[in-house]
């Protein structure tokens, strides 16, 4: 059985170029990448060389929404703006899905997410440890008010890989503002008794801080908690984290459009990747007392900017999902291309109310998830999506095709994505 793991850190390697001109890449790197003989694969030149992306053919990771239920009213969540059945994934089901990822060449790393609290379905340990016997690297996003010592100890006993834990304040009044019914020094408290519960198992030192469950944790950026961040950053780093995740909100209610943190950053031209008359590149520096000032002002002309030679605007029009290779299965079976997908609901950009319908690729009750995978018109779409041939909704502005995901100003078929805000880098997922 082969393991997969997730490698944060990774080292450069050395390829040979054959007499044709051919790039011939270690076994072992053409495997984890997918990047079989006749594989058709994207490349894209920058100023100093090239960027291979992951072909759309390979299967690398699995979201799973074990639930779309939850035990928390939070004002972030997109259960305040759709009208959708709660429910849970049943025995046969996650037992389908299991069946099909021993079928793949590889295992894919699995997420245990989605659009509710995975802690709350009542078989949560048993999925995690089914997933780790086929060798899959595994993760979980929780808010934490779940994650009592038992079951600390009984995720860590089944093979958990990395527990992804929510935290949007630093003072219970700040964190209940944002997540209605949760208590921050109980969370606090649980993320403790994890962390000793790893201790427990296997002390941690060196090098072993890797080896063991890791812990990260996802800050939601808006109005009302940035001025916590710095708070938050320490409290994660007391818990144990190594890992820190900061997204922007997604108003999925009139109200939160005002708590956006990027009115500005869309069109702003340093973020952009649309050529530039002016350019401006800057060296890693101090930032201080002294040069805060000056810096804030130089980066908020009118310039593309790169910073040590990378440029911001590299991160746009890229789907993080297809970045991924991945693919996301929601509570009852049905397959989506991403997270976003899952489930019809509302979002508010630009003053306009977004309806946005989800769109399915299959069921694995029905068919396994490599024919899923493999089917022609969802290959077609992830070309596309790569490719990013959509209208450049966000920078418009808006206007009446804006207001769904079901077609575009330049006739792109359902689902358009180029009003979604992952693929532009405001909204991100672990």
């Amino acid at each position: 059985m082969k393991i997969q793991k997730d490698l944060r850190m990774t080292k450069p390697f050395d390829a040979d170029v054959d007499e044709s001109g051919r790039l011939r890449l270690p076994a072992a790197i053409a495997e984890k990448y997918g990047l079989k003989p006749g594989t058709s694969v994207r490349i894209e030149e920058n100023a100093n060389g090239l960027h291979l992306r992951r072909p759309v053919t390979q299967l690398a990771r699995v979201y799973i929404e074990p639930t779309n239920r939850c035990n928390l009213d939070c004002i972030t969540c997109i259960r305040n703006s759709w009208d959708e059945p709660l429910g849970e994934m049943s025995s046969t089901v996650f037992s389908r899905i299991v069946e099909d990822l021993k079928l793949l060449p590889v295992p894919p790393s699995v997420f245990l997410g989605g659009l509710g609290e995975p802690l709350s379905h009542p078989r949560i340990v048993d999925m995690v440890k089914e997933l780790k016997s086929l060798g899959c690297f595994v993760e979980l996003i929780t808010n934490g008010t779940l994650l009592h010592k038992d079951l600390s100890r009984q995720l860590i006993e089944a093979g958990l890989d990395m527990l992804w834990v929510s935290l949007d304040g630093a003072t219970p009044e700040s964190y209940k503002d944002v997540r209605l019914g949760a208590a921050l020094p109980q969370v606090l408290a649980n993320l403790r008794d994890f962390r000793y519960a790893r201790w427990a198992t296997h002390y941690p030192t060196g090098i072993d801080l890797l080896l063991q469950p890791q812990l990260g944790i996802v800050f939601v950026a808006m109005k009302r908690n940035i001025a916590d961040l710095p708070a938050v950053f320490s409290l994660a780093s007391r818990c144990g984290s190594l890992h820190f995740l900061v997204t922007n909100i997604l108003p999925y209610t009139p109200e939160m459009k005002e708590e956006i943190l990027y009115s500005r950053a869309i069109t702003d031209s340093i973020y952009t990747s649309a050529p530039m008359l002016r350019s401006l590149d800057f060296p890693k520096m101090d930032i201080g007392a002294t040069t805060r000032e000056a810096v804030f002002a130089a980066l908020r002309g009118d310039h593309s900017l790169k910073i040590s030679g990378a440029s911001f605007g590299e991160r746009n029009n890229r789907c993080p999902f297809i970045e991924k290779g991945s693919l996301a299965i929601r509570w009852d079976g049905d397959v989506s291309p991403c997270l976003a997908l899952l489930h019809d609901h509302k979002v508010y950009f630009h003053d306009y109310e977004r309806s946005l319908k989800r769109h399915t690729v299959g069921n694995v009750q029905v068919q396994t998830l490599e024919e899923i995978w493999n089917k022609p018109d969802y290959l077609t779409l992830r070309n596309r999506v790569q490719e990013f041939n959509f209208s450049p909704c966000v920078l418009c502005g808006g206007c009446e095709f804006f207001e769904s995901n079901q077609e575009d100003c330049i006739g792109s078929p359902a689902p358009t994505c180029g009003g979604c805000l992952w693929a532009q880098g405001i909204i991100r997922c672990p």
